[in-house]
């Protein structure tokens, strides 16, 4: 296995803490609105993309705004990310909707409805 054949997961570690560093401390986006959390980062072997996977809490309307919000801000933040992570070529930034812990948030209260349904039903605890 040739040595540096762990950059880029090296690489999109360290963009997924700078991200989310950058959205904890504020976005100046007014769009940008809701929990927004970064689930993950695919950054290809050249270096010169990164796929900036999210997750945004709250309804359709925002989502969508904060995904818009998060699309014009990417140039900024390449910037930023380029001056903290001293790279000689910082990759360009595309974010993308990551649905799982929604999906995951869903799972978990349809499983409480039925856990729920089951002590009414038969008396037991489960």
């Amino acid at each position: 296995m040739p040595p540096d054949s762990r950059r880029p997961d090296r690489v999109a570690e360290a963009i997924r803490e700078a991200v989310a560093t950058f959205l904890a401390e504020g976005v100046k986006d007014p769009r940008v609105t809701g929990l927004v959390t970064v689930t993950g980062v695919d950054v290809t072997r050249d270096l010169r993309h990164a796929r900036v996977f999210v997750s945004v809490m709250g309804s359709d309307a925002e989502r969508a705004a904060t995904m818009e919000g998060l699309a014009s801000v990417a140039g900024y933040l390449r910037a930023k990310l380029g001056r903290v992570l001293r790279l000689r070529v910082t990759p360009e930034l595309e974010f993308r909707f990551d649905a799982s812990i929604a999906h995951a948030a869903r799972i978990d209260t349809l499983l409480e409805q039925v856990r729920a349904g089951r002590k009414g039903t038969d008396g037991t605890d489960g």
